[in-house]
């Protein structure tokens, strides 16, 4: 591919609005005097890099786990491996589950943490009827509350995970206000 390609331009675009929504997540976070910790699956990653891309997210990020396999699910974050058989690692109850653990992460300030956790089916395979290749489970958790909420995302893998972040950031967004 080219240098300056119509690709190259969406990336970089996909990257500023990422960004700015990280940016205005990490406002409200540090606004509360909270410390952020994240928990992730299919987006390996993307979101702690995202955040940490931001100069001075080290006041108000603590850290994150990627736990893509369903035994760092139970074995880091303390998720129940009935709850994963029962449910599935891509449900509502688990990613609940994974934001808690986070919030329980070694050093996590009691009473001053919120946490994100994403768990999905990014692609090309891996999907079913009920659950299609898209399919994005988020959980917000902080002090006063949890909440989790499903996504359908369209496009190829990287397009999934970039979707994933950014509905994760708009959440948080949304439930921290």
């Amino acid at each position: 591919m080219k240098k300056g390609s119509h690709a190259d331009m969406l990336e970089q675009e996909d990257a500023l609005r990422l960004e700015r929504l990280a940016s205005e997540a990490g406002r409200l976070v540090a606004g509360h005097g909270w410390m952020l910790a994240t928990a992730e699956s299919c987006t390996g990653g993307l979101l702690a890099s995202t955040v940490t891309n931001l100069p001075g997210s080290s006041g108000w990020f603590h850290g994150g786990v990627v736990a893509y396999s369903n035994a760092l699910k139970s074995g880091l974050l303390g998720v129940d491996p009935a709850l994963i058989l029962a449910h599935g690692a891509v449900s509502e109850p688990v990613v609940l589950a994974m934001a808690q653990g986070a919030l329980a992460l070694p050093g996590m300030p009691e009473g001053r943490g919120c946490a994100v956790a994403v768990s999905g089916i990014a692609g090309p395979s891996g999907g079913t009827r009920e659950k299609p290749v898209g399919t994005v489970w988020v959980a917000w958790a902080w002090p006063c509350g949890r909440r989790a909420e499903c996504f359908l995302f369209r496009g190829a893998r990287a397009s999934v995970k970039s979707q994933s972040v950014a509905g994760a950031l708009f959440g948080m967004m949304t439930f921290v206000r």
